[in-house]
């Protein structure tokens, strides 16, 4: 693996920010215009995982990496449990909702893996 020199090279960061995109897009208007609370704690969840792996990079230590990545995942399980919310009252369909928590779900993922890979290792020196 080469070296990762930005937060904007990892994958997992890059299948964030379309989740992210994609979560955006579908809370954009309908039924998700009248339900604030809902549409604004989805959005800020799925920010919540881009940011914190780019926080975690920038800050450039390995184990304080770990941790937002953690908080990274545990955003994208929020994502997931509010996509569950959306489906019962409506908001999204059943399609909307599996292509969405299967997002939520690969990001998650790849998350996992990524923090896997960091143990033991140094941040700025990443290479296989």
């Amino acid at each position: 693996m080469a070296t990762i020199e930005r937060f904007e090279e990892i994958e997992a960061w890059q299948k964030a920010r379309e989740l992210t995109k994609s979560i955006y897009q579908i809370t954009a208007d309908g039924l998700w215009n009248r339900d604030y609370g809902l549409r604004d704690q989805i959005r800020r969840a799925a920010v919540s995982i881009m940011s914190n792996i780019a926080e975690g990079f920038e800050r450039g230590g390995t184990a304080e990496f770990g941790r937002f990545l953690t908080m990274a995942k545990g955003s994208s399980g929020e994502v997931r449990c509010q996509l569950y919310v959306a489906l019962d009252v409506g908001y999204i369909d059943q399609q909307a909702f599996d292509q969405l928590r299967a997002s939520a779900e690969r990001t998650s993922s790849m998350i996992a893996g990524f923090a896997n890979y960091l143990k033991g290792r140094n941040v700025r020196k990443l290479e296989g």
